[in-house]
């Protein structure tokens, strides 16, 4: 046991990962039992402690996302900057502490708020001690070129930030912070981080794989990119939905040029390539439906979509992108070769039903009984899903590099 807790703690992507794909099953367990109690007869509904929406949006954005986001910032740093390795002491305490936390969310979910409160209080102090091992390495590199590091370390801070605004306005029952709280961590945390490490990632993997390809990685679209997120959000929480097309339009436009300058179509012959190509696909279609919301807000005063463009951006982007990345790091960091078999390739492909169910929930004339079968399809599908990549890739983590190497 004692040798195998040191395999499983041997590297921050093993335990960080096994923490979030862990949550991913455990987070739309919890949703389908919500809405399974919502939409069909067979049990009355949940009376949570705090609104089963908002609960959601916490464990989808702040729940999930940031285990592999530690997870992988703490294994690239180093690479990224020439710096030195995170220490074990920094990256476990983070686990734990994040663990514990969500863990706990749950306990509260079934309890008061107070406990609920502790959790996000434990989850607090695992990102600070994981976001002052990141910024240790930030700090003590030499590498001149940190523009991408620099955009992670801070939407990391805001995002900090964003669930001490998200657990004040639950503890005073104020919901202007918990909106806000729920925005900013769409526009202010997970766009600007997805965004940066693709910037840096897709580009540089395309060149190790395509024949004559020479990185494109223009500087203009990694500096405004993360601004015009922050105009969405500053229209957003101003009331001025009629007016996000300013901003989500030429969004819409970097996602696709970057697509193309990156060769999407040639990517398609290599799996492990193309799980990335299409995860950021998703980011110019989400821009182009919140393009089409707004300007039908704007022409007709009707929010067609729904939530389908917030749908397309943090399951088609932002997990899609999760499960390339994932799959990508887990494979390299462990001795194997960097190819994913038919079962995983398929399994992606498989997944990406899931953002299409769930724009299709929120299309006009669907009646609210179809909508709710829906949105339970997609949830069994999810878990379906990350069931399969837990089984295929969760062992590995416990297991010796198959090289011999250490980590």
């Amino acid at each position: 046991m004692r040798a195998r807790w040191n395999t499983f703690t041997a590297a921050p992507h093993r335990v960080m990962f096994f923490g979030g794909v862990t949550q991913a099953l455990l987070a739309m367990l919890w949703w389908l039992l919500d809405i399974g109690a919502r939409f069909t007869a067979l049990y009355p509904a949940f009376a949570w402690p705090v609104s089963p929406v908002d609960a959601h949006a916490f464990l989808m954005m702040f729940g999930i996302f940031p285990f592999f986001i530690f997870g992988f910032l703490m294994t690239v740093y180093p690479r990224w900057m020439s710096g030195e390795e995170v220490a074990r002491k920094h990256y476990l305490p983070s686990f734990l502490l994040l663990a514990a936390g969500a863990l706990l969310f749950y306990v509260g979910l079934l309890s008061n708020i107070m406990v609920l409160a502790f959790a996000l209080l434990l989850f607090l102090a695992g990102w600070a001690i994981g976001l002052y091992a990141l910024l240790r390495v930030y700090r003590h590199a030499a590498h001149p070129d940190k523009r991408h590091v620099r955009i992670t370390n801070i939407v990391l801070s805001l995002g900090w930030l964003l669930m001490v605004i998200l657990l004040a306005g639950w503890l005073t029952g104020h919901p202007a912070l918990v909106a806000f709280a729920k925005a900013g961590g769409i526009w202010l945390l997970l766009l600007p981080v997805f965004f940066a490490v693709s910037h840096r990632m897709i580009p540089f993997f395309s060149s190790t794989a395509l024949k004559g390809y020479v990185i494109v990685r223009p500087d203009w679209t990694l500096a405004v990119f993360p601004i015009f997120a922050v105009l969405h959000l500053v229209l957003e929480i101003a009331g001025l939905p009629a007016w996000l097309w300013l901003v989500d339009l030429p969004m819409m436009a970097i996602a696709f040029y970057l697509s193309y300058a990156w060769r999407f179509s040639s990517s398609l012959n290599l799996p492990l390539l193309a799980m990335l190509h299409v995860g950021f696909l998703w980011l110019g279609i989400a821009m182009a439906l919140f393009t089409l919301q707004s300007l039908a807000l704007a022409l007709y005063g009707m929010a067609v979509l729904g939530k389908g463009p917030l749908h397309a951006l943090v399951i088609g982007f932002f997990t899609s992108m999760l499960l390339g990345m994932a799959t990508r790091v887990t494979l390299g960091h462990s001795g194997r070769t960097l190819v994913v078999d038919r079962l995983i390739w398929n399994l992606f492909l498989v997944f990406q039903l899931i953002p299409l169910l769930r724009i299709a929930a929120d299309l006009p004339g669907i009646t609210p009984a179809v909508r709710g079968h829906i949105y339970l399809c997609a949830a069994v599908l999810w878990l379906t899903c990350f069931a399969i990549w837990y089984a295929r890739f969760a062992p590995v983590y416990c297991r010796p590099r198959a090289d011999g190497k250490p980590g």
